[in-house]
């Protein structure tokens, strides 16, 4: 089975759109493992858990079969946001630039949010395919059969439209643990919005103190744990059954 032909197939799935409760995981992350899998991918990941964030990353480094790569493409519709970070050889990999044409359709068919991460190379590099990143994706080019040559005007396109997203970018020389609290701080809202709390079927002006909360609290989905109301006349015991929840 030809690369074009799992894509297809991992296409094919998004059919049967998810709802929000069918969410798996906070992020997925997409990376070039040889480059960071071993330094800030391990080091980002354990941040986002920390912060009670769930992610779904790659552990195989080995050459991936077409059964690997239609369950990374599941994990990518089962997630929230999709953190793709562009390092220098990240386009030297076809299966890497599969799950970059997965997320972008993703973004279009569940408006997935996409956060794009320019490791140690610049968006331009990213867009027009120059420098090193663009010397992995001639190279990528070299090796590739003619029957997914087509591929590559595809991948071309998805590599210009991910980077014009605003995203981040991280320089050689920069500290590393700011940079990843950086990427906390601009996941944790976006989860937090997403998260719906489960109310009444026909809550009655509940609608804006939910608002609030969102807006006016500072909170993060560690802090999202379950939202209980209790309500009803004045000396029926709400504040003695307060104390068993």
């Amino acid at each position: 089975m030809t690369s074009s032909m799992a894509f297809q197939l991992g296409a094919s799935s998004s059919s049967s759109s998810p709802s929000i409760s069918s969410w798996n995981h906070d992020v997925f992350l997409s990376f070039r493992g040889k480059d960071v899998r071993h330094k800030f991918i391990s080091h980002l990941d354990r941040a986002l858990l920390q912060s009670g964030i769930k992610t779904y990353k790659d552990s195989i480094d080995l050459e991936r079969g077409e059964e690997i790569l239609l369950e990374l493409f599941k994990a990518i519709e089962e997630s929230q946001i999709s953190i793709i970070v562009f390092s220098k050889n990240y386009a030297e990999s076809r299966w890497c630039l599969d799950e970059l044409l997965k997320i972008l359709e993703w973004k279009k068919i569940m408006k997935q949010i996409v956060l794009p991460i320019f490791y140690k190379v610049k968006p331009s590099e990213v867009r027009k395919q120059k420098g090193r990143f663009g010397e992995a994706f001639t190279k990528l080019g070299e090796k590739i059969k003619d029957d997914i040559k087509p591929l590559l005007e595809s991948w071309k396109k998805a590599l210009e439209e991910v980077a014009n997203l605003s995203g981040l970018e991280y320089l050689a020389g920069d500290n590393e643990s700011e940079f990843i609290q950086k990427v906390i701080l601009w996941v944790n809202p976006k989860i937090v919005n997403r998260t719906p709390l489960s109310v009444a079927k026909h809550p009655i002006g509940i609608e804006s103190r939910i608002r609030d909360i969102y807006q006016h609290l500072s909170i993060e989905r560690n802090d999202i744990i379950l939202v209980v109301g209790i309500f009803g006349t004045g000396g029926i015991g709400k504040n003695y059954f307060k104390r068993y929840l």
